[in-house]
C-alpha cells in the first residue's frame, strides 16, 4: 500500500517595512529648520513670470554680511552672467540667507543656473574664509534645497522687489554702525535700482563710495519686472518689508 504524500502548507513571510508613509519616516531634520521638501520644483513655471528665491546657509555658518564674502558672491554673479537664459535681476545678502529675484527661459535653465551660481558662490566663500582665517573649511555652505515662489501679478512683484532690496530693515541691519550714511543696503544691488520713490524726480541713482563694487545683475526683460510692478507705486528706501509693508518715517541710526 502506497504511503500518503505529506501535504505541504504555504508558509507566510512577514517583511520589515523600511519605507512608506508612516510617522517618523523619511530623512531626519538637520538643525532647527528643515530643508525644503523634495517635490516637483515650480509646477506653475512660466517664463514671463519672475521668481523670488531664498536660499539659506547651513547652521553655524558665519554671517554673510562681510565685505570679503560680499565680494566672493559678487564674483559668482559674474560667473553666471554669461548665461542669458538665467538672469539675476535683484539680489541681497542677509546674515544667514540670500534673496534673489531671477528670470529664466525654461525650468531647466533655472535649475542649472541656480546650481552653477550656488556652487560658484560656495567655492569663492570658502576661499575668502581661508584667506581671512587661514583655515580650510570643508562641507557644504548652502542647504541642499532653496525656496522658490513664482511672481504672477504686478502687486506680487512690487512686494518682492521691496522685500529683497529693503530686507535689511526687516532684520534691523539698518541700525548697525556701518549703516550710517547709507539709505540703501550696501549688501544688495539697490544702488542700481531706478524705482526708488525718493529719486522719482532725479535723473541719477544714489551715489555710492568710489571704492564700492556693485553687484553684477541683468536689466529685467519680463514685463512684470520692467513695467508691471510700477502700477502699484514706487518703492521707498525707508519701507520695512513684511506682510503689510510700512514706510519708516525716519531712518533709525545707531548712536
Amino acid at each position: 500500500m502506497a504511503r500518503l504524500r505529506k501535504k505541504h502548507l504555504q508558509q507566510t513571510f512577514e517583511f520589515k517595512q523600511h519605507g512608506g508613509k508612516r510617522k517618523g519616516a523619511g530623512r531626519p531634520r538637520k538643525g532647527e529648520r528643515s530643508s525644503e521638501p523634495h517635490k516637483k520644483r515650480l509646477p506653475d513655471f512660466n517664463a514671463r513670470c519672475p521668481i523670488h528665491i531664498t536660499t539659506r546657509v547651513v547652521d553655524g555658518f558665519c554671517s554673510l554680511r562681510r565685505k570679503d564674502i560680499y565680494l566672493a558672491v559678487r564674483e559668482a554673479t559674474i560667473a553666471v552672467f554669461r548665461h542669458d537664459q538665467f538672469r539675476i535681476i535683484y539680489f541681497s545678502l542677509q546674515s544667514n540667507h540670500l534673496h534673489l529675484i531671477v528670470e529664466a527661459e525654461t525650468r531647466t535653465a533655472l535649475v542649472k543656473g541656480m546650481q552653477a551660481f550656488l556652487i560658484s558662490a560656495a567655492k569663492r566663500i570658502k576661499r575668502a574664509l581661508r584667506l581671512r582665517t587661514g583655515e580650510r573649511r570643508r562641507g557644504p555652505v548652502f542647504r541642499d534645497r532653496y525656496h522658490t515662489r513664482v511672481l504672477k501679478t504686478p502687486r506680487e512683484v512690487r512686494h518682492a522687489i521691496s522685500y529683497v532690496l529693503n530686507n535689511w530693515r526687516h532684520h534691523d541691519e539698518d541700525r548697525a554702525p556701518f549703516a550710517r550714511g547709507w539709505k540703501i543696503d550696501p549688501y544688495s544691488n539697490g544702488t542700481s535700482f531706478g524705482g526708488w520713490k525718493e529719486l522719482a524726480d532725479s535723473p541719477v541713482l544714489y551715489r555710492a563710495p568710489p571704492t564700492y563694487q556693485w553687484l553684477i545683475s541683468w536689466y529685467p526683460k519680463t514685463w512684470l519686472l520692467r513695467e508691471g510692478w510700477k502700477k502699484h507705486g514706487p518703492i521707498s528706501v525707508y519701507e520695512v518689508p513684511g506682510p503689510t509693508p510700512k514706510p519708516r518715517l525716519k531712518p533709525r541710526v545707531s548712536k
